[in-house]
């Protein structure tokens, strides 16, 4: 069996081989060890889970656990959002919260994420501190758990609906009016996920219509690698805007805490362009001023629209265990990720795609522009930007002989432009003349090595991902 780690967000594995109920009930008595030594067991927990196989049945699991500890749970009473679990937990005031759900990962793989009390990624302080009671706790098999049905009898778990409370809270960020008086014709793709239903529950009344595809539970998330909103899993959706007649398209990911947007033409705009497109709204539309978070794989876009409307931008690794730390402590405005995970002011301090998807729609309504015109807009002021990604499978035994290979290598030229710099704030990153990077790293989620690139054209975005794979010793 696999050593139990928590990586970027949560600890992942394949359902069955290491995801099994006996690890997560350890992983949750280590986790009631640690409300317990931090003395917010008494506040209770919250529980939830997204629609993956089993992802309900294994949270029940997690609830007879903290139930056999007597710590309180409030265990949802349907799949939902990771984002509404984490609104969940600052809500109730409770101790902290624990969500069943591997993300975007492939189908085979769920996970476990804990929540502190103020409903972000919990540091690595805290997974820490869980990882290393697992051990013991296994081996000595000192896992307490109470029969649900006897815990529920007790009043030791109930059941709670936040559906309702979480959209007024999610829907009062934007002028919900306008967006159902605009007009517009929107398709939106949950993928399978715990996002589904939402966005049309929130917009329903009015004048503008949303057509929701991939709305029913389907825990293998079919046609696509996994259900994580990027160009090569929309093709679906692209094809059907490409068509005509829609205005927007909006996706989110497995669990709804990020977003991907698709133009009215039918063109994916990437995860950077989104992120920079809803800090260009906050900035110039909403009026807004404050600190901006980006992780080390987040466009440059944002370091320009700082300079413009005099706003800090800071730099961090990348997984919201860092950003949400940050944006806690600089009381920031915005927070995202390359990964389509943006986090909000006033809100938690975590990735909410729902919220995001509302506040392109606010966008949109507000200026009367559709998605294309607004890139355009924004590309007018901070120049041309353009990004990839390529996803490389590697094997665990593999990882130490790329790493000797990316250290070994130092090349002057990348794409035709000279290495300024190079350095590991998380991974490998090569800076380049102009601001411009490419960076290799490997996934905290998935057994991947995850090659990035922003140039100012995409024949040289391509040209330095092939250097990257060269870099690394590796093909796809």
């Amino acid at each position: 069996m696999a050593q139990i780690r928590f990586g970027t967000d949560g600890w992942r594995a394949v359902i069955a081989e290491d995801f099994t109920f006996d690890n997560v009930r350890a992983v949750a008595q280590a986790t009631a060890d640690w409300l317990k030594r931090e003395k917010q067991a008494s506040k209770g927990v919250v529980i939830g889970y997204d629609t993956r196989f089993l992802s309900g049945t294994f949270a029940a699991a997690v609830a007879e656990v903290m139930a056999a500890n007597d710590i309180h749970v409030a265990l949802t009473n349907t799949f939902l959002p990771t984002p509404a679990l984490s609104w969940a937990v600052r809500d109730r005031q409770a101790g902290g919260g624990v969500m069943i759900t591997a993300s975007h990962n492939p189908a085979r793989w769920n996970g476990f994420k804990v929540k502190p009390d103020y409903g972000g990624s919990a540091p690595d302080s805290v997974t820490a501190a869980i990882e290393n009671a697992i051990p013991a706790i296994l081996a000595s098999g000192k896992v307490h758990a109470r029969p649900l049905g006897e815990a529920e009898a007790q009043g030791l778990v109930e059941r709670i609906d936040v559906r309702n409370a979480y959209l007024r809270t999610i829907t009062g960020f934007v002028d919900i009016e306008a967006i159902k008086a605009a007009n517009l014709n929107i398709l939106v793709d949950p993928m399978y996920g715990s996002g589904m239903g939402w966005l049309p529950r929130a917009i329903e009344g009015g004048a503008t219509t949303v057509q929701e595809i991939h709305g029913e539970r389907n825990p293998s998330f079919p046609n696509v690698r996994a259900p994580e909103p990027i160009a090569s899993n929309l093709q679906e959706p692209m094809a059907i805007l490409a068509a005509g007649g829609f205005d927007a398209g909006l996706a989110l990911d497995g669990d709804g805490d990020r977003f991907g947007l698709i133009d009215e033409r039918g063109q994916f705009i990437t995860q950077l362009q989104t992120f920079a497109l809803l800090v260009y709204y906050f900035l110039e539309v909403r009026g807004e001023r404050g600190p901006i978070i980006r992780s080390v794989t987040m466009t440059r876009m944002v370091d320009r629209l700082g300079e413009i409307y005099g706003c800090p931008v800071f730099e961090t690794p990348v997984g919201f265990k860092h950003l949400g730390e940050k944006m806690r402590e600089s009381d920031a405005m915005i927070a995202g990720e390359e990964s389509g995970g943006s986090a909000f002011r006033g809100h938690i301090p975590e990735r909410d795609g729902l919220l995001a998807a509302l506040f392109v729609l606010d966008h949109i309504a507000r200026t009367g522009k559709r998605p294309s015109e607004l890139l355009e807009e924004l590309s007018a002021i901070v120049g041309p930007h353009e990004y990839d990604r390529v996803d490389i499978t590697v094997r665990t035994e593999e990882r130490a002989a790329i790493e000797a290979h990316v250290q070994a290598q130092n090349p002057e030229m990348i794409a035709g432009l000279r290495v300024i710099s190079r350095d590991q704030v998380d991974g490998y990153r090569f800076v380049l003349e102009g601001g411009w990077w490419l960076l290799m790293r490997f996934s905290g989620t998935e057994p991947l090595m995850r090659i990035y690139a922003e140039l100012p054209t995409t024949e040289q975005v391509q040209d330095a991902l092939a250097t990257g794979q060269a870099i690394a010793g590796i093909s796809l």
